[in-house]
């Protein structure tokens, strides 16, 4: 073998060497990678500590964390306590339970948790009893769903939202001829405590035509949630519901995600397709509670101890209901407004009158008189009602309310005997029909009353022809030609 050959072979065996060695280097550079892949580096969380509490609010430096997110607080006995991050100041961050605080020291650890604010979704939530942070109440174990949501929803296009255009049964008969409601309306029930706002949502809940009915008992006694769902929700009605209960005694910051919960399964039912009852029990206690918070951490009272934020909050939380996108399923939403002192100038009934779509008004003075439900229509709208009622309809309600209405005006004289019959053709037919019209709106806790049925009484009212009194005929012997016809058996569920 000449030289010029071996050196040939020689080059060769060295490629093939050299080409063996860059294959073993990219088969250990790739198992390196994958085993790189493989293990997950420890994510760094930098802590904090606890500098200052006062009331409900801890204030904590060391760590940055936004403002809406969740810490962990540790306790004495190794168990933490968990909080939400309310606002901040310089390296301050400030801090409110979600729970109870019991044992928190000076210097505690504060450690930002990743953990995301969802809420498990699902049919299986129906029938269920749940507290502000999604956990069930109802003794029945762990919630079954295999679904998760954020608590946060998306915001609808206002251009996208389908209009109100269709009538919703609610049971009431005062409600369903004179205030009558639509599918996806917002309606606000302003009362003083102690006037049967709690039992007209109740009926509301058992003989509404609804799909879904989820209810917030947001910021109330902590008995009534029991006896709402025994007493008032029943097993029928319970077989349909979602309760979400948040009591006065609990922290605001879990009193306003109970109300950000109930609201937020109404809307994973909607965009279902379907047609939810919303009841929140109530928007005041929700508003107090962000007081609470709002004034915790600095910020200045505006309005009667309200800060700016409560009102920013208010119709964040309203807005959420409603009809959802065109073909898509529908929120009808009713909030209880507690009017301190019967005052409905109160900052938060003046606020959320200019947001809702309409409200009722319950009187104190009817409610004493024995009348129930004791909804003072004269103080109540519902401004959908000229798009889902007819020509004719409207007409009977007008006759109905200039009635009703002439006759309080001049109640005071009547009462006296200082009014005499025949003075006022109109005053005369009003004192002749009071007697129905109170009638027409009275009714048991225990009746349903359809929608057709309390238009077709309404309609029977406006056919009575009062007959023209003398001048000098008694005032308390009205002249009618026809009287209702007994419709009560109608009336029972």
């Amino acid at each position: 073998m000449t030289d010029e050959s071996k050196n040939m072979q020689n080059h060769s065996s060295f490629q093939s060497r050299a080409e063996s060695l860059r294959a073993s280097h990219r088969k250990w550079q790739q198992s390196l990678i994958e085993a790189q892949e493989g293990i997950a580096a420890p994510q760094l969380i930098v802590e904090g500590h606890l500098t200052r509490m006062v009331g409900l609010t801890l204030e904590a430096v060391g760590c940055h964390a936004p403002v809406g997110s969740r810490c962990l607080v540790e306790g004495p006995d190794g168990k933490d306590i968990e909080a939400e991050v309310v606002g901040f100041s310089g390296e301050k961050l400030f801090l409110m339970p979600t729970e109870r605080m019991l044992g928190i020291v000076p210097n505690a650890r504060v450690i930002p948790s990743k953990k995301p604010y969802d809420v498990a979704v699902g049919k299986e939530l129906l029938g269920r009893v749940l507290d502000g942070a999604g956990h069930p109440l109802d003794g029945k174990g762990p919630l079954q769903t295999s679904e998760r949501v954020s608590i946060t929803s998306r915001v609808i296009n206002p251009m996208a939202r389908h209009p109100i255009s269709e009538k919703l049964d609610v049971g009431i008969r005062a409600i369903n001829a004179l205030l009558s409601v639509g599918r996806g309306q917002r309606m606000g029930l302003f009362a003083g405590s102690g006037v049967g706002k709690s039992v007209l949502l109740g009926m509301m809940t058992k003989y509404t035509d609804a799909d879904v009915i989820v209810v917030g008992l947001i910021g109330e006694r902590g008995r009534e949630v029991k006896e709402f769902i025994d007493n008032i929700l029943g097993e029928e009605g319970m077989a349909r519901a979602v309760v979400v209960a948040s009591p006065a005694d609990d922290v605001p910051v879990m009193r306003l995600h109970g109300a950000s919960l109930a609201t937020r399964i109404a809307e994973y039912f909607r965009d279902q397709g379907l047609n939810v009852l919303l009841l929140m029990d109530s928007l005041t206690r929700y508003a107090q509670a962000q007081r609470e918070v709002a004034l915790a951490v600095g910020e200045p009272p505006a309005t009667k101890g309200y800060p700016p934020s409560v009102f920013a909050k208010i119709p964040q939380l309203v807005e959420r209901a409603g009809n959802g996108d065109t073909g898509g399923g529908s929120i009808t939403a009713f909030y209880t407004v507690l009017t301190e002192g019967d005052d409905q100038q109160d900052p938060i009934a003046d606020a959320a009158r200019a947001i809702l779509d309409g409200h009722i008004v319950l009187s104190r003075e009817l409610a004493e008189a024995g009348h129930y439900p004791a909804i003072d229509v004269e103080a109540s709208i519902s401004r959908a009602m000229t798009e889902i009622t007819s020509a004719e309809h409207q007409a009977a309600i007008r006759q109905f309310k200039q009635w009703y209405s002439l006759y309080r005006q001049h109640r005071d004289l009547i009462s006296v005997g200082a009014y005499q019959r025949g003075t006022d053709a109109k005053v005369d037919e009003a004192v002749t029909m009071y007697p129905q019209l109170t009638e027409f709106l009275q009714q048991s806790i225990t009746q349903s009353v359809s929608l057709a049925d309390s238009i077709d009484r309404l309609e029977t009212l406006q056919s009575i022809e009062v007959m023209s009194p003398a001048h000098d005929a008694n005032l308390q012997a009205p002249m009618v030609q026809q009287t209702l016809p007994d419709k009560s058996n109608s009336y029972a569920k």
